[in-house]
């Protein structure tokens, strides 16, 4: 499933559209980055809460595609500019963590 399938089926709010084109198959949901850098593989699309600059060098250290940003929180414009320029797509969405993992799954995205 690539990137912009992704997006068009949870809806919300696409901040930077990164490559859309890209295939991922895995997610991973977690808000303490030091987590995400232990466990996050390559590809992968993660699911948080964190909207702040660090989160894109977080993206950038494990190549995670997509950021998805929960709860109704927005990237601030210093984190989207820094995904504009490592092309990272960011989509910010109303539900929660827990249910937009649930949609992940219902795509066939694996945890």
């Amino acid at each position: 499933m690539t990137i912009d399938d992704i997006c068009a089926a949870l809806g919300g709010e696409l901040q930077c559209r990164g490559d859309g084109g890209r295939d991922v198959t895995e997610a991973i949901a977690g808000d303490l980055l030091s987590f995400i850098m232990g466990v996050a593989r390559e590809g992968a699309v993660w699911v948080t809460i964190q909207a702040h600059l660090n989160v894109a060098a977080v993206a950038v250290l494990k190549d995670l595609p997509l950021i998805i940003i929960a709860a109704g929180r927005r990237a601030p414009e210093d984190l989207i500019e820094r995904c504009k320029t490592e092309n990272i797509a960011i989509l910010s969405v109303q539900e929660s963590l827990y249910e937009i993992c649930a949609k992940l799954s219902a795509l066939g995205v694996k945890g």
